[in-house]
């Protein structure tokens, strides 16, 4: 398996940030996108989870049970609470690390596909997000993975 091209469009976007910051918030996407690439093969999908990048430059993953979900028994959890929650314990812990990425799973409404989403946000205030679109191959066995495209976010763990 490829790992996708950790930055789309950085031209632009890494000539504004700091050489560090960028190699951070780079890591971080390309990390996210391969371990969300991994699970949904290994597992035909995945949960919401976070990487840190920590003060002394180890990279650690961060996730959060899905709350008591599923009491009606259909499978279903609440991405977005596990995405609040894991957004609020990253607030909670962020003078442990200098940047942070969220990686979730998300529907593409205009193309109509499932993607992996990964927006990262550093402590000096840079933020860079990417969607990698997918969808099961013919077969349904394995996956067939779209173009890395850039998307807009914005901050929220250092956001105050």
């Amino acid at each position: 398996m490829e790992s996708p091209d950790p930055t789309p469009d950085q031209s632009s976007w890494r000539a504004s940030v700091p050489e560090a910051t960028a190699t951070d918030l780079e890591n971080l996407l390309g990390t996210g996108m391969a371990a969300a690439q991994e699970q949904l093969e290994r597992s035909g999908g995945f949960l919401p989870f976070a990487l840190v990048v920590e003060n002394d430059g180890d990279v650690r993953l961060v996730a959060v049970s899905p709350a008591d979900q599923d009491a009606d028994g259909d499978g279903e959890f609440d991405a977005d609470g596990m995405i609040r929650d894991v957004t609020e314990l990253l607030r909670q812990h962020r003078d442990e690390f200098r940047a942070a990425a969220i990686v979730c799973d998300i529907t593409l409404v205009e193309e109509d596909s499932d993607a992996i989403h990964v927006a990262t946000e550093h402590r000096d205030g840079a933020v860079f997000a990417a969607v990698l679109p997918y969808s099961p191959n013919s077969e349904g066995s394995e996956f067939e993975f779209g173009d890395l495209a850039a998307d807009s976010n914005e901050p929220v763990i250092w956001a105050d």
